[in-house]
């Protein structure tokens, strides 16, 4: 069996992820100790304290996400012997995920992954000024009619495609107006649904630009490393093992569409057959089982499912 660890992103945060891990595995606390070091500030207070509203700004859910995915991982090599360098085809994660799968590749530090993704999520939160942005899911439309929904609704206005998540699940990104445009455009395209999403800013697209500027910057003075194992990245949906290829697409993200879709597909045309998501929810391993039949998808986020990795990793093959 051939097996890539995924990585969720902003959405799968809740109050209360990741406590299970830390009280049930010292190497799960210390992850999350260390991300609070990296801050200096209590994170974890608040990721299993609430208040929700606070977690799932942006500055704080995605260092958050983060220390979740890597608790897990660790737990994962200490108590079932993971070892991604021998045990994973690839790793790949979803929008900030990309950063957690980094750092579970060895690419980049917790340290340092905390401290980009608190600089990650501030500056795209400021790049756009509150209510002059949007984002909107458009369910029912390939990517490339949503992409042309896009194009049709922008009328001078940024609106692009930012998420390719799925078949039929496409996120589309932009000034407000453009974007409720879009809405109008794709249900007399003929879209299932679509719907604004609850986001304070529009990511990955052309208005991130000076989030992208400010990223660019902070990966400058970040230690990179080549990662164990191939990442396949947002940007490309293809596998980077080059530190300087690295950074310059994690630039690239910011304002860019997030090719998940293809990057499933592309592990899948690589023989990969299960996906394993690490972190808090299970959004990546239901849209492994839409976009091909090929993979089995599972998800380790608490002591319960780091119990069945292991059955699953011990039981004998069929």
């Amino acid at each position: 069996m051939s097996t890539a660890f995924i990585f969720p992103g902003q959405g799968s945060q809740q109050v209360g992820m990741g406590k299970a891990l830390a009280d049930a595995f010292p190497v799960a606390r210390a992850v999350f100790d260390e991300v609070d070091a990296a801050l200096s500030q209590k994170l974890t207070a608040l990721m299993w304290d609430g208040p929700a509203d606070d977690l799932t700004l942006t500055a704080n859910a995605q260092p958050a996400l983060m220390a979740v995915s890597l608790a897990a991982m660790r737990v994962l090599e200490a108590e079932a012997g993971l070892n991604l360098a021998t045990d994973a085809a690839f790793v790949a994660g979803h929008s900030l995920g990309e950063y957690s799968a980094l750092a579970a590749a060895g690419a980049l530090s917790i340290t340092d992954a905390a401290r980009l993704l608190r600089i990650r999520g501030t500056a795209m939160q400021q790049a756009v000024p509150v209510g002059e942005g949007a984002m909107a899911a458009l369910l029912g439309l390939d990517f490339e009619a949503a992409a042309a929904v896009a194009a049709e609704a922008a009328q001078g206005e940024v609106c692009e495609a930012a998420n390719d998540n799925a078949d039929g699940q496409v996120v589309v990104s932009g000034a407000r107006g453009a974007v409720e445009r879009a809405l109008i455009i794709a249900k007399e395209k003929g879209a299932m649904k679509a719907l604004l999403l609850p986001v304070s800013a529009p990511f990955h697209c052309r208005m991130m630009q000076p989030a992208a500027e400010a990223m660019a910057e902070a990966l400058a003075k970040a230690t990179v490393n080549a990662p164990v194992v191939p990442v396949v990245s947002n940007v490309k949906a293809a596998p980077v093992t080059d530190p300087a290829e690295i950074v310059r697409l994690l630039v690239a993200q910011v304002t860019g569409t997030v090719r998940w879709r293809e990057s499933v597909l592309f592990m899948a045309s690589a023989g990969v057959d299960r996906t394993v998501e690490v972190g808090a929810g299970k959004v990546l391993s239901g849209l492994s089982r839409r976009i091909t039949k090929q993979i089995s998808a599972s998800a380790v986020g608490t002591p319960e499912d780091v119990a069945a990795f292991i059955a699953a990793r011990s039981a004998p093959a069929a």
